[in-house]
C-alpha cells in the first residue's frame, strides 16, 4: 500500500476519438464543451486533461488551430493549473510524420504517444529518436502508450538503445482494445507490471468498460496513475451510464484513500512529471 506522499494523478480522457454525440448527448466536441468538462473534471479530482480534437463531423483530427482553440477555451475556463496533454493517436488516418509534425508545429506541454505508431520497426527508430530528443529537450512531457508486455520489452530496449531518453520516463498501460463489448479486468495489469519490474517507475493506465473505476483503483494501490473517461467508458460501477465524465473521476478520487493515496494536485502532478 502506497502512502499518503504519493499522490495519485487522475486524468480524464473525455471524448477520445471515436464516439460521438450519438453515443453520449454530454460527450464534449466543441472547445466550449471541452472546457466546462475540463472544469467539472477539475473539481472533482482530475489533475490532467487528454484532449482529442475533432473536425466539423465531429471526426478525428490531428489539427493544430483545433487543437489551438481547444486549449485557449481550456485555459479561459480554468486557468494554467489543468495539464493539457494532446494526443498524436493516428486511427488508421494519420502517419508518423505528420504525428511528429503536428507536436511540434503545437509545442504543447504534455503529449501522449503510441510507440507501435511512432516507432514500428527499427527502420524508424532513427527517426523516432530524433523526435524524442526532442520533446526532451523542449521540455514537452510525453506519456509513451504501451499495449502489452510485448510492447513494455520493446520499450525498455529502446530506451536501453538510447532511443528513448530521460531517466524517468511516465508510461500509459492500456488494458484490452477497441471493440464492442470490451471489458477490462483488474488482473489485465499484471502482465504489463511482471515485465517491467522496477525498470518503469511512472505509470498509469487506462481501462474498458464498467470495470475502468475498478482498474483504476487497482492501480492506484500498485503505485500507479490512471486515465478514466468516455474514451473508453461511460459506466460507473454500479451499471449506470454516467451523467458526464466528471462521475467517473469523482468515483475514483473517493476511494484513492482506501489504497493509501492521496488525489494529486495539478502542482503535485506537474511535480511528478517534471513540468
Amino acid at each position: 500500500m502506497q502512502d499518503d506522499r504519493s499522490p495519485l494523478i487522475i486524468a480524464v480522457a473525455p471524448n477520445g476519438a471515436r464516439k460521438t454525440k450519438a453515443d453520449h448527448p454530454a460527450l464534449p466536441i466543441t472547445p466550449e464543451e471541452l472546457a466546462e468538462t475540463a472544469a467539472r473534471c477539475l473539481d472533482a479530482g482530475a489533475s490532467m486533461i487528454h484532449l482529442h480534437v475533432r473536425d466539423e463531423d465531429q471526426k478525428h483530427s490531428l489539427d493544430v488551430s483545433a487543437y489551438r482553440a481547444a486549449i485557449d477555451a481550456i485555459r479561459a475556463r480554468v486557468g494554467g493549473d489543468l495539464i493539457i496533454q494532446v494526443t498524436t493517436e493516428a486511427v488508421g488516418i494519420y502517419t508518423p510524420a505528420q504525428q511528429m509534425a503536428m507536436v511540434q508545429e503545437l509545442e504543447p506541454e504534455a503529449v501522449s504517444l503510441a510507440v507501435r505508431e511512432l516507432c514500428p520497426d527499427d527502420a524508424h527508430e532513427e527517426i523516432a529518436g530524433k523526435f524524442f530528443g526532442w520533446l526532451h529537450n523542449s521540455g514537452i512531457s510525453p506519456q509513451y502508450i504501451l499495449y502489452s508486455a510485448e510492447d513494455v520489452a520493446r520499450f525498455n530496449r529502446l530506451r536501453a538503445a538510447g532511443v528513448i531518453p530521460g531517466g524517468r520516463p511516465f508510461v500509459l498501460y492500456v488494458l484490452g482494445r477497441y471493440s464492442a463489448g470490451q471489458t477490462s479486468q483488474p488482473t489485465d495489469l499484471l502482465p504489463f507490471l511482471a515485465e517491467a519490474g522496477d525498470s518503469i517507475s511512472d505509470w498509469a493506465m487506462c481501462a474498458f468498460g464498467p470495470l475502468e473505476g475498478a482498474c483504476a483503483v487497482t492501480a492506484a494501490g500498485l503505485g500507479g496513475h490512471c486515465r478514466v473517461g468516455f474514451e473508453n467508458n461511460m459506466r460507473l460501477a454500479n451499471g449506470d451510464v454516467a451523467s458526464g465524465n466528471a462521475g467517473l473521476v469523482a468515483q475514483v478520487a473517493d476511494q484513492a484513500g482506501l489504497m493509501g493515496r492521496h488525489v494529486a494536485s495539478p502542482a503535485e502532478a506537474r511535480k511528478i512529471l517534471g513540468l
